[in-house]
C-alpha cells in the first residue's frame, strides 16, 4: 500500500454509477473502499481495479440501509488506518408502491439508506477533510429533485433533501478546501430499474432520454450540481475545480 495516496469511499459501488466512480477514481490513483451489500460483486471489481491501476482496493459487504451502517463503515476504516479524502454517497433504491400502501419498513429503509446513512457518513468523515483543508464529497441526488412534484413516491422528496443538503454543505465547507457536489442523474443505464421493478416501463422511454453512467460521472468531476438531462449532462451551477 502507498500511504501517500488519497483514499476514497464509494457506497453502492457494485454496479452502475457507483462502479463507474470506482473506475474513474482508481484511474486517478486513489486507493478505494467499496461498500455495498453484494460482497462478491465488489470483490470482483476490486480485484480488477487493483490489477489495472496498481492501487489498493478494499471491499466491505454491508447493508447501508441498516441503522448501524455508518458505524460499521467507520470501524472498518479505523481497522485499515484510512482517512477518507473523497466520499461518494451513491447507494440508493426506490420502492414503487403508493406511499399509504407501502409498509413502513420499506419507507424507513429508503430514508435510512439515502438520508440518514448518507448524512451520518458525511458528518463523520467531513471533519477530517476540514482539518486537512482538502476533500471532495459527491452526493448522488436525482433529476427527480428538480422536477415538478408527483404523487406517491418518497424518492423525490429524499433526493430533494440530498440536493439541498449538498448545496448548504458546499457553502459551509468550500472556504476550507472541501467541495460538495450534488449529482442529479436522469434515466441512466444501470440495474436501478431492475431493482425497482420498473424495467418494463423504462424500456418504453425514448433512447434520447437515457444517459451512460460514464457520462454522468465525468460531469460530476467538473461542476457543483450536475443534471443529467434528456440529451446530455447539463451543469446548472458554475464550474468547480475538477478532481486532482
Amino acid at each position: 500500500m502507498n500511504a501517500s495516496r488519497r483514499k476514497a469511499l464509494i457506497t453502492g459501488a457494485s454496479a452502475g454509477i457507483g462502479a463507474t466512480f470506482a473506475h474513474q477514481l482508481a484511474a486517478s490513483g486513489y486507493d478505494l473502499l467499496l461498500a455495498a451489500r453484494r460482497g462478491d460483486r465488489l470483490q470482483t471489481l476490486a480485484d480488477q481495479l487493483a490489477r489495472q491501476h496498481g492501487i489498493q482496493c478494499e471491499v466491505l459487504s454491508v447493508d447501508l440501509a441498516s441503522p448501524n451502517a455508518s458505524s460499521v463503515v467507520m470501524d472498518h476504516l479505523d481497522r485499515l488506518g484510512w482517512r477518507i479524502d473523497f466520499l461518494v454517497n451513491n447507494a440508493g433504491l426506490s420502492g414503487h408502491s403508493k406511499f399509504a400502501e407501502a409498509p413502513w419498513s420499506q419507507l424507513n429503509g429508503e430514508i435510512q439508506l439515502m438520508m440518514t446513512t448518507l448524512t451520518e457518513l458525511t458528518h463523520r468523515i467531513a471533519p477530517g477533510m476540514l482539518e486537512r483543508r482538502w476533500g471532495r464529497i459527491i452526493n448522488v441526488s436525482s433529476l427527480a429533485a428538480l422536477s415538478p412534484p408527483g404523487e406517491s413516491l418518497l424518492y423525490s422528496a429524499i433526493k430533494t433533501y440530498v440536493l439541498v443538503l449538498s448545496q448548504s454543505l458546499d457553502m459551509e465547507f468550500k472556504p476550507h478546501g472541501v467541495h460538495v457536489t450534488a449529482l442529479c442523474p436522469g434515466f441512466t443505464h444501470s440495474e436501478f430499474h431492475d431493482v425497482m421493478g420498473t424495467r418494463d416501463t423504462a424500456n418504453h422511454l425514448p433512447a434520447l432520454m437515457w444517459q451512460q453512467p460514464q457520462d454522468v460521472v465525468r460531469a460530476a468531476a467538473r461542476v457543483k450540481v450536475v443534471v443529467a438531462s434528456f440529451m446530455r449532462p447539463v451543469a446548472i451551477y458554475p464550474l468547480l475545480a475538477s478532481w486532482p
